[in-house]
Order: C-alpha cells, then sequence, then structure tokens
C-alpha cells in the first residue's frame, strides 16, 4: 500500500512540474541557448507584406487627353484600377515580362501609322498581352470578333487565323482606331467604343445627354475600361514605383530571329514543313500563331510568308 501511495504521490509532483512548464511557455516558443530569432515576428499574427494606398497625384492621361483628377469620381475610379492591378501579382508580373516581346512590334506599327503610343496599353488590357480567347469569341493580343477582324482585311479560316498574327492584328486595329478617333475626335471615347462598340457608344451618348466618357452611366466593364488602361500604363511605365523589380534580362525575349519563307502549295502536315525547315512543330506555331490547324491549304494564287527560327 505505502509503495501504491508514493507512486501516486511522485506522479502527482511530476504532473505540477509539467503544467508549472506549460503556463511559462505558453507564450513564448523555447529558443536555443545562443540562437535569435530570425525572419517575421510571429506573434504579431500578420502576413509579413507592406501594402500601400495609391498615390493619385498624377498626372494621369491617355494619347495625351488628361483625366480630371479634381473630380472625385473620375479620382475613385481610377483608385480602384491602380488598386485592382498593383496587387493583382501574377498577372501584373506576366505583363512585365511580356512587353518585351509584344510592344517593340506593336510601337513600330503605331509610328508607322501615326497613331498614339498610348494605344499599346490598350492591347495590354484587352489581352495582357496574349493570344487569348475571350467567351465571347474574340481573339488575339487585339481581341477582335471574327466579323470586324473580316470587315479589316484579317484572314479567319479553320485553317488560318490572323487576328493571332502580330503585325497584321496591329495594322487592323490601328485602321479600325483610326476609323473610331474620325467619328468621335476623342481618345477617350475611341477607347471606350473599342470596348462597347461605336454604336453602342453613340446611343448611350445621346440618351444620357453626355458629351465626354467620365459623364457617362453605363455598363460596369466600359465604365473602368479607360481607368484600366491608365493604370496598366503607369505601372508598366514605372513598375518599381509600385513594388515590381526585374532584371534586363527577366522579360521574355522578341521573337524576331528567324528566317522568312513563302509557301505557295498546300501543306498537309506542318510537321513534315518544320522538319524539312530545320525547326520543331511546336517552334513554327510559336513563330506563327496564326497556323490554327495542322496543315495549310493554300488556294491557287495565294501564298503565305512562314517564320522559320534561326536561334534556339
Amino acid at each position: 500500500m505505502k509503495a501504491v501511495l508514493g507512486g501516486i504521490g511522485i506522479s502527482l509532483i511530476v504532473l505540477l512540474a509539467w503544467l508549472v512548464l506549460l503556463s511559462t511557455n505558453h507564450d513564448h516558443p523555447a529558443v536555443s541557448p545562443g540562437v535569435q530569432p530570425t525572419g517575421p515576428d510571429t506573434t504579431t499574427r500578420g502576413l509579413p507584406q507592406l501594402v500601400h494606398p495609391m498615390d493619385l497625384h498624377g498626372p494621369f492621361s491617355f494619347a495625351g487627353q488628361s483625366l480630371d483628377l479634381a473630380n472625385f469620381d473620375v479620382r475613385e475610379r481610377l483608385d480602384l484600377e491602380l488598386m485592382r492591378n498593383t496587387y493583382f501579382h501574377r498577372n501584373t508580373l506576366l505583363l512585365l515580362k511580356r512587353r518585351s516581346r509584344y510592344f517593340p512590334t506593336i510601337e513600330r506599327i503605331l509610328r508607322e501609322e501615326q497613331l498614339p503610343d498610348d494605344l499599346k496599353y490598350l492591347a495590354a488590357a484587352e489581352s495582357g498581352l496574349a493570344n487569348v480567347r475571350s467567351p465571347a469569341g474574340a481573339r488575339g493580343v487585339w481581341q477582335f470578333m471574327a466579323p470586324t477582324a473580316r470587315a479589316y482585311g484579317l484572314e479567319v479560316t479553320a485553317e488560318v487565323d490572323e487576328r493571332l498574327h502580330l503585325e497584321k492584328a496591329t495594322h487592323a486595329a490601328a485602321a479600325y482606331l483610326r476609323e473610331y478617333h474620325r467619328q468621335f475626335d476623342n481618345w477617350h471615347l475611341v477607347a471606350a467604343a473599342y470596348n462597347m462598340g461605336g454604336p453602342n457608344l453613340k446611343k448611350w451618348l445621346a440618351k444620357q445627354r453626355a458629351e465626354e466618357l467620365f459623364d457617362l452611366d453605363i455598363n460596369a466593364e466600359t465604365m473602368q475600361y479607360l481607368f484600366r488602361i491608365v493604370a496598366l500604363k503607369s505601372i508598366l511605365q514605372q513598375p518599381e514605383k509600385f513594388g515590381y523589380h526585374l532584371g534586363a534580362d527577366q522579360g521574355y525575349p522578341a521573337l524576331d530571329a528567324y528566317r522568312l519563307i513563302t509557301v505557295s502549295q498546300s501543306v498537309p502536315n506542318l510537321g513534315d514543313l518544320a522538319r524539312a525547315e530545320g525547326t520543331t512543330y511546336r517552334m513554327l506555331k510559336l513563330y506563327n500563331p496564326w497556323l490554327v490547324a495542322g496543315g495549310l491549304t493554300v488556294r491557287p494564287g495565294r501564298s503565305y510568308e512562314l517564320h522559320i527560327p534561326t536561334a534556339k
């Protein structure tokens, strides 16, 4: 009996000592002697990040036309798009990487067409500088619908989709934007027309007796569209100001190392053509994304120029 009682007594002492140890270490994790904690202070229970409000001092403009920041509604709508795109890290970082691939070609064609350089940011807002397809069926960096693309001279078939041909699509977009500027004589309204369609925009301007884009109360996407363009312009021009730091070699390379070949006869299998030209099917498609099938039918009297990569 004494042995049992002695065992119980020892157990109680151990239990009490354990409870005391727990109470003294509950709020202070053990640290080995001589080792100092590193990294963020976990006792704050917060994320290790810096989040700042947007600097709205400006000036902010698109194609030479300033935004009226004295208008609180304009300021707040711009603020929303600056926040949305500044803290949309993956997409914004991809845009910063892609600009070195797409902007040189777009900038050159805008110069040739004598149009404002800022129109390149419209392409960034439209597609994120990628040959994407929208739920409505728009495709390419400039997001043309098929009927509009054909109206501006682009071929859209089961085998060829020139909405994905950067040079040809940019020339078509330049003609389209110039026509809208002829109609509206205002680049802010041109941007809105590109988003919702010129006839639609004219209808709402007349219905609401509005003269400026900022006076319209219409669908949310078009209401924010110009502000998205301006926000992307600000971030892409000064990424460091918004917390993005890319080295000179971290952008995606331009696909400009190629030689041209002319294809004037049908090609049943593009893989055979790629092998004959010393490249691969994958590389052929990357350099010619407008080839949307496995073969290419060439009608009598027609021919196509293909880019054949000359560097790995």
